[in-house]
């Protein structure tokens, strides 16, 4: 199986992120976007907006960042470190909340960014956003929601969105390739699918993908890095044009977000390596 969580305790990844001296996570003012912009009618549809305090060369490219928790957790405040970080590079950038377990089930999680992405990329550029230039990213759980968005051309067709329309996807340790649904969290979030095989990302691998970068932590033990090589291997065999896979060394699951925030860049250069990566893009 590649995605391993600990069955002893099914802890969200908030509690990963949860570390001591935590301000440097601490949601910020947002004095440059907006806060719970809704892009439907229930209550957890909401976004929260992060644009470059100096507006940078308006319109700006655009990075909608889905988080992690096993689908069954998580807040789009919490990862305000992810907007601050990826705003001051000059990127507007999106965090949604999206619907979770066990409220709903697959592919219900998936819809709520489709809807999100529809929203955004209709109204994104009111805060000095591209609608031509959206890229896709996501932690964990949020990286699976986000392959799934780029892969499987269903769920933005559904919403009158192509894929086409996306301009690159960054994965950090998201799990790609994993059947069978034989602990809580999978059998909780996708039990109900009629058809597991149409719940894996790396079934959808295929030659127009649109650049992708997956990166991943060596010591990562909830989802083990071969989720990431695996679909990298999948895309190339493809004949996707551009994919990239980067193991950092050390790094276990959590730390490839934790490493985006300003006080903990030293762990590992992902963001410099996402910014790179986006902006060849």
């Amino acid at each position: 199986m590649t995605l391993r969580i600990a069955r002893r305790t099914i802890l969200p990844l908030l509690a990963g992120l949860a570390l001591p001296a935590c301000s440097v996570l601490r949601p910020g003012a947002l004095t440059n976007g907006a806060r719970d912009v809704a892009y439907g009618l229930h209550p957890r549809q909401r976004m929260d907006i992060y644009v470059p305090s100096d507006g940078g060369s308006a319109p700006n490219p655009v990075v909608f960042f889905i988080y992690g928790g096993s689908w069954a957790n998580g807040a789009k405040e919490t990862y305000s470190f992810v907007g601050d970080a990826l705003a001051a590079r000059g990127f507007v950038t999106v965090i949604a909340d999206y619907r979770l377990v066990p409220e709903v089930r697959f592919p219900v999680f998936i819809e709520d960014g489709a809807l999100a992405l529809r929203f955004m990329r209709d109204n994104i550029a009111r805060f000095g956003g591209s609608p031509r230039a959206i890229h896709l990213m996501g932690h964990s759980a949020g990286a699976y929601n986000a392959m799934m968005l780029t892969l499987d051309r269903r769920y933005l067709a559904a919403v009158g969105m192509h894929t086409g329309g996306i301009r690159s996807t960054v994965g950090l340790s998201g799990p790609y390739d994993f059947l069978p649904f034989d602990i809580d969290v999978t059998k909780q979030a996708f039990g109900n699918a009629r058809d597991p095989a149409q719940t894996q990302p790396i079934n959808f691998a295929r030659r127009d993908a649109p650049p992708v970068f997956l990166a991943t932590g060596s010591s990562d033990t909830t989802v083990l890095p071969r989720n990431s090589e695996r679909l990298a291997l999948a895309l190339r065999r493809a004949g996707a044009r551009s994919v990239s896979l980067k193991i950092y060394q050390g790094l276990g699951h959590a730390s490839t977000a934790t490493a985006l925030a300003r006080l903990l860049q030293w762990q590992a250069p992902v963001l410099d390596d996402v910014v790179a990566f986006l902006q060849a893009t």
